[in-house]
């Protein structure tokens, strides 16, 4: 039996879930049927007896019927500002390539609000209890869609403050364009002037920033160091007079920011420009060795041996098994046939122990992680032990994004004492293929020990957009 530490262990719970099976993705959890919760924390994981030791008079204790507890979700990779403004429509819809989002701007902070809010009920029905805004800031205060400007972090820090975010949000600052140009002095003068200082730092954390070194394969964007089938050769994103020059300016940046004690997200999705931040971080360790849990974002054609260097960096990879499966032959298009192939090496990155969230990268694709969960398990093939490969999948969008949000020691796993974040599966996902994952109902989800999703039961409501 595991219990919390403290004079208060043996208090009875606030809500028991038993009957069931509790997968607590602890590296030693051995088989448990129930979960106890108390004060927004974890007070006991077990069987069923030793856990009901802990009903009170005031307990409310729901019984499972066989039904499967896991940690809560948390998408490393969403943006849920502008997924609240445009869902139920993403950018990839039905169709195999991404198109102009509908034009659904938000005008002013109450919009805003709504649309944070809106994603965060979404976010509640799928079991995510965590989530990161991959880019915030004064680069995009004029944005056409009015989702990424300063104003949107203003509005997180009010609904943080007032109680009312429905999931823990990770925040990284954004000096530049999205999908856009940046350039160094801006940067700087962002990163010197933007106030990270929250209320509570469980519920909304402001961890470091976003820089966008390229684009994408198909649009034939992405910095590689060989040019496209059709001989098209681009350019970083980050301005500078030529490649020498934005490659020393995104260098710039990174180590920049490593010596503010910023975590850095580098979109990256060239080879070219995943050897151009690798090189940035080992420089910034060099000179001040400390890991902030730098990441490259999506990593496309990300090689066998950078792979191997960003482990050895501690530099983790955030990507979306479902484009890589939805974009196979348009990168075959653009880089020449087989090339796809070799992109988005999954296996390689948990062979080499990168760390890897699995991330949805909505509304780009549906937030549904059931859905990447599966793209991943398609990507990668037959696995010799189907088991052990959704453990480790679903290990992607807990454990791994925890250590991400440097929060490793108090969330993404159950056990005494982390925070009670968790979701309730129809079905036990150990027990199924990935393909049958996308069907398996969120039937609860629980944030801090509160009830934010309950399937079939009458939740209070965000606000309507």
């Amino acid at each position: 039996m595991r219990t919390a530490d403290g004079d208060a262990r043996t208090a009875p719970a606030d809500l028991i879930l038993r009957g069931g099976v509790v997968h607590t993705l602890e590296p030693d959890s051995r088989r448990a049927t129930a979960v106890a919760l108390r004060d927004g924390t974890v007070a006991r994981v077990g069987d069923d007896p030793e856990v009901l030791a802990l009903a009170g008079p005031a307990t409310e204790v729901v019984d499972l019927a066989g039904r499967a507890v896991l940690p809560g979700i948390n998408d490393a990779h969403l943006h849920a500002t502008w997924l609240g403004a445009m869902w139920p429509d993403t950018l990839f819809g039905d169709h195999a390539v991404p198109g102009a989002p509908r034009e659904r701007p938000l005008l002013d902070d109450a919009q805003r609000r709504r649309a944070i809010l809106r994603a965060g009920e979404l976010a509640a029905s799928l079991g995510i209890t965590s989530y990161t805004e991959p880019g915030l800031g004064p680069g995009e205060d004029h944005g056409p869609t009015g989702a990424f400007g300063t104003s949107v972090a203003e509005q997180y820090r009010a609904l943080a403050a007032e109680g009312k975010l429905r999931a823990r949000v990770t925040v990284l600052w954004l000096y530049g364009e999205l999908d856009g140009p940046s350039d160094l002095e801006h940067f700087l003068t962002g990163l010197a002037a933007t106030d990270g200082a929250t209320s509570d730092p469980r519920w909304l954390r402001f961890a470091g920033v976003k820089i966008f070194a390229d684009g994408i394969p198909p649009m034939r964007s992405a910095y590689t160091h060989h040019c496209y089938a059709d001989g098209v050769r681009p350019s970083l994103l980050v301005a500078g007079a030529d490649d020498a020059e934005r490659e020393a300016n995104l260098t710039r940046m990174i180590v920049a920011a490593h010596r503010a004690g910023r975590q850095v997200g580098v979109h990256a999705t060239g080879d070219r420009s995943i050897d151009v931040a690798l090189d940035a971080v080992e420089r910034a360790r060099a000179e001040h060795d400390a890991d902030l849990g730098h990441y490259i974002i999506h990593g496309d054609l990300v090689t066998g041996p950078q792979l191997r260097r960003m482990a050895a960096l501690g530099v983790g990879l955030d990507t979306q098994p479902e484009i890589a499966v939805r974009t196979r032959s348009l990168v075959d298009d653009a880089l020449g046939p087989g090339s796809a192939a070799a992109a988005w090496p999954l296996q390689a990155a948990f062979d080499a122990g990168v760390s890897m969230c699995l991330t949805s990268d909505a509304p780009v694709l549906s937030p549904d992680w059931r859905r990447q969960i599966a793209a991943a398990d398609e990507w990668m093939g037959a696995a010799a032990d189907p088991r052990a490969r959704m453990e480790r999948l679903l290990r992607c969008y807990t454990v791994e994004p925890a250590r991400q949000d440097a929060a490793a020691s108090w969330k993404g796993t159950l056990a005494p004492g982390m925070a009670a974040d968790l979701c309730v599966l129809a079905a036990d996902p150990l027990s199924l293929s990935p393909a049958e994952l996308p069907d398996v109902e969120v039937e609860l989800t629980v944030v801090d020990g509160e009830v934010v999703h309950e399937h079939g039961v009458r939740v209070p409501q965000a606000e309507s957009v």
